[in-house]
């Protein structure tokens, strides 16, 4: 991606404190909207409180934690006052211990936003500059290269957002304008001087949960979409595979009221147009994946509530240790930082999303098997007469479709289980945040793979059935659907690479081009 690549609109996410959605950090990660402080108001005025509280309390009282103290297991290490103003240096500096990829440009997008949003709480004690110096970052799309690997959710964020924190005061490297380059290189280009940390905004940066709940809010975004187009895949499966449309009908849903199913029949029966098909001489019902398609997707759908909750709350909490209350000037000492309700929402949707790749692995399964489909080619191969004999149609399709389900499975066992006693016992229990919200995003990213290659599939077995009963008219919502994918992949009728489609699928599913429809839900969402 383009760092210097224009925001698309003009319409800014404002920060003041105010509640802000996953939708606008989405929006934020990918470069849709703007960022904007809320400047000579009530917001700018608590901001510049907390920071000069602090420095009251230092004048009058001479401790606050990591301030005058030690972090963590130090925190009864007496610092010199002379020694204060260099503390926030060594907190970034001694954490920048970071290791594996680099987070990608949304991703660090929506890290700077969620670490921006946490401190426009005013209850961090932070300067009006520190603030500044974030949002011109996100302006001029200065992104710090922050090490994905490191972090174990309390206290917080420490080593990742050590990266952010570096990089605001001119150090490590940072992209812009395409390229890697010092920090210092960057704000030069920009005209901006590095920032000068006060007393805790080391510890304000780095003691939060803002790498954690950035990737959960990209990870139930992408989620979000996935269900989608889980259901509109569904209903290509089972029409091509002459499936019972009568399982999804409207009164049965009824005796089951969980409205995740009920949403899903619906869709499936707007996109087959019909509750009661012809005839299905092959059997009455049809095999689970196809039959229980409602029950599996409609299951992580009415999860997803949940999950927004506690994710938005995250989002808009102020989550650093100590924290500074303006409104009776003290010093509040906590574990804010951490990260319990992002690491159960991630190994929760995690789980959810692994099982959607199961279901259409095993529609898969039964589409390409001569056996199980109903009248159509073996593999969903498009080849005739002798050529048949050399051509495997989609065979390598569905064998990779089920690596990427048992990865995503096996990824599935909880992070949040797995705390480590750290930092001399004083972090003897900590939440895995950051380690189940990356764990959901591989999962998300392997389950796409598995809704790439159903996509692939669904345009060949469309096309398929209709050369099988070329009087059986497809439902318009399909007929529609295969009209979008004949776009972008061609019949398969001798056998070709197939890598190329995949890929680009890919890329359009990261940009909602896939994202389905249905205009029964527009309508009652206008209501």
């Amino acid at each position: 991606m383009n760092n210097s690549a224009p925001i698309a609109s003009t319409s800014a996410v404002v920060f003041n404190g105010s509640t802000l959605t996953l939708e606008s950090i989405g929006a934020i990660a990918k470069r849709q909207r703007p960022v904007q402080l809320e400047r000579n108001g009530p917001f700018e005025d608590r901001i510049r409180q907390g920071a000069a509280l602090v420095e009251r309390i230092l004048d009058e009282d001479g401790v606050i934690y990591g301030v005058t103290t030690g972090y963590g297991d130090s925190c009864t290490t007496v610092v010199p006052p002379e020694l204060v103003p260099q503390l926030p240096h060594h907190l970034y500096t001694y954490h920048g211990i970071g290791a594996g990829r680099l987070l990608d440009d949304e991703e660090t997008r929506a890290v700077l936003a969620c670490r921006l949003a946490s401190l426009s709480q005013g209850a961090s004690g932070v300067s009006w500059p520190l603030l500044e110096q974030i949002e011109a970052f996100l302006q001029h799309d200065i992104l710090p290269c922050i090490p994905a690997e490191g972090s174990v959710g309390a206290s917080g964020d420490l080593t990742p957002l050590s990266y952010l924190a570096a990089a605001l005061c001119a150090e490590r490297d940072v992209r812009f304008a395409g390229e890697t380059m010092p920090a210092s290189q960057a704000l030069a280009k920009i005209g901006r001087a590095p920032l000068q940390l006060r007393p805790k905004e080391a510890l304000a940066l780095m003691n939060g949960t803002a790498v954690m709940t950035a990737l959960a809010c990209l990870a139930w975004l992408r989620t979000e979409q996935l269900l989608l187009l889980s259901c509109r895949i569904t209903a290509c499966n089972i029409w091509a595979m002459n499936g019972n449309a009568y399982h999804y009908n409207s009164t049965l849903f009824a005796y089951k009221p969980h409205v995740g199913p009920q949403s899903v029949a619906a869709r499936l029966r707007a996109d087959l147009q019909s509750a009661q098909p012809a005839r299905n001489d092959h059997r009455l019902q049809d095999r689970y994946s196809l039959r229980c398609a409602p029950h599996v997707i409609g299951a992580v759908e009415d999860a997803m509530p949940w999950l927004q909750a506690q994710i938005q709350n995250e989002l808009n909490s102020a989550n650093d240790n100590p924290l500074i209350d303006v409104d009776t000037a003290t010093v509040l000492h906590g574990g804010h930082f951490y990260g319990g309700h992002i690491a159960m929402a991630m190994d929760t949707l995690k789980a959810g999303v692994a099982n959607i790749a199961d279901l259409l692995d095993r529609q898969l399964a039964l589409l390409v098997d001569s056996r199980f489909n109903n009248g159509l080619p073996s593999n969903l191969s498009g080849a005739q007469g002798a050529r048949s004999s050399i051509n495997h149609g989609l065979k390598a399709l569905q064998i990779s479709a089920s690596a990427w389900t048992a990865e995503a499975l096996k990824n599935t066992m909880p992070a949040s289980v797995f705390s480590r006693s750290t930092e001399c016992h004083n972090q003897d229990k900590v939440s895995m945040g950051t380690i189940a919200a990356r764990d959901a995003l591989r999962t998300l990213e392997l389950t796409e793979q598995v809704v790439a290659a159903m996509l692939i599939a669904a345009r060949q077995s469309l096309q398929l059935r209709l050369h099988v009963q070329q009087h059986t008219p497809m439902p318009q919502p399909l007929e529609d659907f295969l009209q979008q994918l004949t776009k972008t992949i061609a019949f398969i009728t001798e056998d070709r690479a197939l890598d190329t489609e995949l890929q680009q699928l890919l890329a359009q599913m990261r940009q909602g081009y896939w994202r389905p429809q249905w205009a029964f839900e527009a309508a009652s969402s206008e209501q």
